[in-house]
């Protein structure tokens, strides 16, 4: 009953991180677009399936512990050692498609945190092509004491 259960969680997980997945693809895309009210959205979806793959992982562990009997943190190759042939297969392939769609998942996200990185960049940069620093170019004595003007107006204020 126990792997039964924890082949069961098993798959839940694959197809959860499967969907975080193709949330991170779709965020690359809405990242791409300045579209940042999808990607308001697209973080309140990615949070809800971080909390159902926290929850299911609770439940991957306790199906391990069942199966295995102690209470240390329990892998899946500690649970493939304990099972019948069958089963072995079935859970090899899962640890396998878990893995690789984790994978995938640290790529795109590290491609998508490396877009926002430039967009902030791109930001700044536009902010301090707005507001540059204005350095006094004028010779003066060097024992004299040269006033900044700290407020530097872009704009005549006087109407």
């Amino acid at each position: 009953m126990s792997t039964e259960t924890l082949i069961d969680s098993l798959e839940k997980l694959q197809k959860l991180h499967e969907k975080l997945y193709e949330l991170s693809v779709t965020k690359t895309e809405v990242i791409k677009n300045n579209d940042m009210e999808g990607l308001q959205q697209l973080l309140k979806d990615e949070q809800t399936y971080v909390a159902a793959i926290n929850t299911m992982e609770v439940k991957r562990q306790e199906a391990a512990i069942q199966l295995l009997g102690k209470e240390t943190e329990i892998t899946i190759a500690d649970c493939i050692k304990a099972v019948p042939e069958l089963e072995k297969e079935q859970l090899r392939t899962l640890q396998t498609t878990i893995t690789s769609i984790i994978d995938k998942l640290k790529d795109q996200n590290e491609l998508n945190q490396m877009l926002i990185h430039q967009s902030l960049q791109f930001v700044n940069m536009t902010l301090s092509m707005i507001q540059p620093k204005h350095e006094s170019i004028n010779y003066g004595r060097p024992d004299q004491k040269q006033t900044k003007n700290s407020g530097i107006s872009m704009f005549n204020s006087k109407a």
